[in-house]
């Protein structure tokens, strides 16, 4: 997923019919329009002309790499898919086709899409296509003009449906949700809302705010996460850095912002952005570090001006909370502000030192301009009670020492084969891959059964689940997505 984290804040099994290993598997089919070439039904038909066939579909640049072909693209999407008559906007997706014989991993971060080559973990275990889905009203992936009232899960998931309708007929084969922390949820709410469109859906380190008005798993949370030590020594920069220092790191606060021509509109100041950060600055070393990474954090008491400012930017990030930093991520602020919810931290700690408290809601990061309206209570309650009673073929996949796992989703006694994972020790990047043995294998297995790519020794022993690719470097390259901080999923 990335610096990020202020908040108001900063995804029945018919084992499929496809047995045998990867290669085999696709050595049984026609070896339909393989990245290396086609020779399917339409086999006179570059994969790159049927995808540009699809109506609304047009190309913006393809990217080469081995074994895949690469395809950036724009898709004609409906501001609004309930009056699809009164206007579109261009959506920004991209495509890594392998081979239509293999199944598709449909991803998205619920922010903006790369455009370069990568593979997510579903796509690796699966050896499938993958399309990513730049979420609506992130630029350029925004209408002109901006009805914001059209910017809801519903309206986001009703894109994905689409998008997954206008490809199905090319990859026929399994298809898998997939995202990461909003993206996690992103895959969760679109499973809710089209129930029939994927064959199962992996969420990672997913939140799941029921009640906005109670936060309090996450005031435990912090009460208990890691060693006292470490929260100690947090808690005591923040506290150096919000007192006796606030002066002196405010001033090169101002003098890097000048440098960088940072404002300050949206927040509405520069000592109201520099207490967001400073308040945020634990909530985001758990959520991207690791315990071992106490050692890096400075001794408050000993520690200079300098070392505690790069402390402060190193983990919270100074560039986050310009109008610079945030504004790009307005309509995640905006949804947390009208249906997704977001954290409040009593934070006793600090609450002597706060010279704003109870400012930082989702409403204090977007910009005036941008009307939100009233708070929706109904729809993550809605989410979550489809979760526990109808959850199907589904996966989350949670980090112990993230702070966004506090609320998470939990499936009921109505759901059938959904998992929940912990690896431990874990943070925001936590992945299959960072599991126990026995619950890596249980997982894998999971995930090749949804995808009907399963080999036959692993339907009868799923202890035996692993990738059906072998780990690249650069396409897997599963680092934690940090993007400016701000208290975000």
């Amino acid at each position: 997923m990335r610096k990020t984290l202020r908040w108001l804040l900063s995804l029945v099994v018919l084992i499929g019919t496809a047995g045998g290993t990867a290669s085999a598997a696709t050595a049984a089919e026609p070896p339909a329009d393989r990245a290396s070439g086609t020779s399917s039904p339409e086999a006179s038909t570059d994969i790159k002309d049927r995808i540009l066939a699809i109506p609304g579909m047009s190309l913006i640049e393809e990217k080469p790499y081995p074994g895949y072909r690469y395809f950036v693209l724009n898709y004609t999407q409906p501001v609004d898919h309930r009056r699809p008559s009164k206007g579109t906007f261009q959506q920004r997706i991209t495509l890594l086709h392998k081979d239509t014989a293999r199944p598709t991993v449909f991803y998205t971060s619920g922010y903006n899409v790369g455009t370069n080559p990568r593979r997510r973990e579903p796509t690796q275990i699966v050896d499938g296509n993958q399309v990513d889905m730049e979420y609506r009203f992130f630029t350029p992936s925004r209408p002109q003009p901006a009805d914001w009232t059209k910017l809801d899960i519903w309206q986001a998931a009703s894109d994905q449906h689409r998008i997954f309708a206008a490809l199905k007929s090319i990859y026929t084969k399994k298809w898998i949700a997939t995202g990461i922390s909003k993206g996690g949820m992103t895959a969760t709410y679109y499973e809710r809302f089209y129930p029939r469109d994927m064959d199962g859906i992996v969420a990672y380190v997913a939140p799941n705010d029921v009640n906005d008005r109670e936060d309090a798993a996450y005031d435990r949370f912090f009460e208990n996460v890691g060693t006292k030590e470490c929260r100690d020594k947090l808690t005591a920069v923040q506290r150096e850095a919000l007192g006796k220092r606030r002066g002196a790191l405010t001033a090169k606060y101002q003098e890097w912002a000048t440098a960088e021509g940072g404002t300050f509109h949206t927040i509405g100041s520069l000592d109201k952005a520099y207490e967001s950060l400073v308040s945020d600055y634990a909530w985001a070393f758990w959520q991207y570090s690791l315990l071992a990474d106490c050692e890096s954090i400075p001794v408050a008491a000993t520690a200079t001006d300098q070392e505690i400012y790069d402390s402060l930017d190193a983990i919270s990030g100074f560039g986050s909370y310009i109008d610079q930093g945030v504004e790009p991520y307005a309509p995640y602020y905006f949804q947390a502000g009208t249906q997704l919810g977001a954290p409040t931290l009593r934070q006793p700690q600090l609450a002597d030192l706060l010279r704003y408290p109870g400012y930082f809601t989702p409403r204090a990061y977007v910009p005036r301009e941008i009307p939100m309206g009233k708070f929706d209570r109904n729809a993550m309650r809605d989410i979550d009670t489809w979760v526990r009673h109808n959850a199907t073929r589904s996966m989350w996949v949670y980090g112990e020492n993230d702070p966004w796992g506090a609320e998470r989703f939990r499936p009921g006694k109505g759901s059938r084969d959904a998992h929940v994972f912990t690896a431990a020790g874990a943070n925001h990047g936590a992945n299959v891959a960072g599991l126990s043995e026995s619950e890596r294998a249980q997982a894998t297995a999971r995930i090749l059964a949804w995808a009907g790519v399963a080999p036959a020794a692993v339907q009868q022993n799923p202890e035996l689940a692993k990738p059906l690719t072998r780990f690249d470097a650069k396409l897997d390259k599963q680092d934690i997505e940090r993007e400016p901080f701000t208290l975000r999923p």
